[in-house]
């Protein structure tokens, strides 16, 4: 019996033996390219965000180590419950390890949470809110491309020291609304600059009119759109109709891409300033890239700053797990090895992940051109300040994030 039972520990000693190097050797890894694919976010996210994911997954080399990479994408239709059950099946059933780009800022704080519960990462390039960073951070979240804290000391910075002393807000009633006109509102005393007034607005309003009326009455300088996507398209449309910027009041849209700005056409976009962190036409690198994109997406569009920090995010994530050697499934550690290494980056320039999760790069404040000043397809900015990381996002003595050692 004796012998048995050495024998029997012997052949389980020796059976472990054999599957810990395949457990340390996991190169198996899945991504989940979360949404809205059919509504008012899907030309600045939607499938061009799986294209560049797709296009990250190529270009990282990882497949060529022996690694096997799969996406899945997802539309959450800018639902949080929807978009929670989705990404809960992903990571249960699928065994998704990363979750890429989450527009809509109420459906992004609620798959923050999850991720951190189920240990996954989130890598979000697509919702605004600046609590991702601060309030709501998380170990497993990393907060890429743009937030409410840049877009604010952006645009409505720039445009309270040039002479718009005095502000409305046209806000959508959700997380990222709200968030936005909070920040904007920061930056606008901080430039001595007053707001007099605010209406919300449901999420995908067909209908400005009677909004544009409290905005128009208030006979503030400058009228700040506290949306995104088709809202803020079908806000400006609406303002020319009222002859808001006619009449002396100047728009601001306050988070605009450039599928907002073809949508409107360089005839009523003309002039109107934005922050953004990426634009097509910037540099070698962000042309080459845009390029290759271009002549993959069914559209022919240029890729928003949306998709462009989907693949970048990605690509650092990658990176990450070239340097870790397997094992992705530990969405803490992978994070914690993303914020050790510095950012390299040929679309967003260099630049490094706070302890607060957030990616730190350079922001731009650009002018839109006239359709005189446009040289062709796609030529709608003008470059008007470049504004240097530490100063486009929140310092971190001023996060609120509890990640931070005070």
């Amino acid at each position: 019996m004796k012998k048995r039972a050495v024998a029997f520990l012997l052949g389980t000693v020796a059976a472990l033996s054999v599957a810990g190097p395949a457990v340390a050797m996991d190169k198996v890894v899945k991504i989940g390219v979360l949404n809205d694919q059919s509504g008012l976010y899907a030309d600045l996210a939607g499938t061009g965000s799986v294209l560049a994911a797709q296009m990250a997954v190529e270009d990282s080399g990882l497949t060529k180590k022996g690694w096997k990479i799969d996406i899945v994408s997802g539309d959450h239709q800018n639902k949080p419950d929807i978009g929670v059950n989705i990404a809960r099946q992903w990571i249960d059933v699928d065994k998704v390890d990363v979750l890429a780009d989450v527009p809509t800022s109420s459906v992004a704080l609620a798959i923050n949470n999850l991720a951190k519960e189920k240990n996954v990462v989130l890598l979000d390039s697509g919702a605004g809110t600046s609590d991702l960073t601060n309030k709501q951070c998380s170990p497993n979240t990393i907060h890429w491309t743009y937030d409410t804290y840049m877009l604010a000391h952006g645009t409505g910075t720039a445009l309270t020291k040039s002479g718009g002393k005095t502000w409305f807000f046209l806000t959508a009633d959700y997380a990222f609304g709200a968030a936005l006109e909070r920040d904007t509102t920061a930056a606008i005393k901080a430039a001595s600059g007053k707001v007099v007034g605010g209406v919300k607005h449901p999420l995908n309003t067909s209908d400005f009119s009677s909004f544009l009326l409290q905005a128009q009455a208030s006979k503030a300088n400058v009228i700040g759109l506290a949306n995104a996507g088709g809202d803020t398209v079908n806000a400006i449309k609406q303002a020319s109709e009222f002859g808001i910027v006619s009449g002396g009041q100047k728009l601001a849209g306050l988070l605009m891409f450039i599928s907002d700005i073809h949508a409107l056409g360089l005839q009523a976009a003309k002039g109107l300033n934005l922050t953004s962190t990426f634009y097509w036409n910037l540099n070698d690198g962000t042309r080459a890239f845009s390029k290759r994109f271009q002549e993959r997406i069914k559209t022919h569009a240029v890729p928003t700053m949306v998709q462009a920090g989907v693949y970048s995010s990605l690509m650092h994530y990658f990176k990450a797990l070239d340097k870790l050697g397997g094992n992705p499934h530990d969405g803490a550690k992978v994070v914690a090895e993303m914020k050790s290494m510095p950012v390299i980056d040929p679309l967003f320039g260099k630049g490094k992940i706070e302890p607060n999760g957030r990616n730190i790069h350079d922001a731009y404040l650009f002018e839109v051109k006239s359709p005189a000043e446009s040289k062709g397809a796609w030529d709608y900015y003008k470059l008007v300040a470049t504004i240097p990381g530490d100063e486009a996002f929140t310092p971190l003595d001023k996060s609120t994030c509890s990640l931070l050692k005070k």
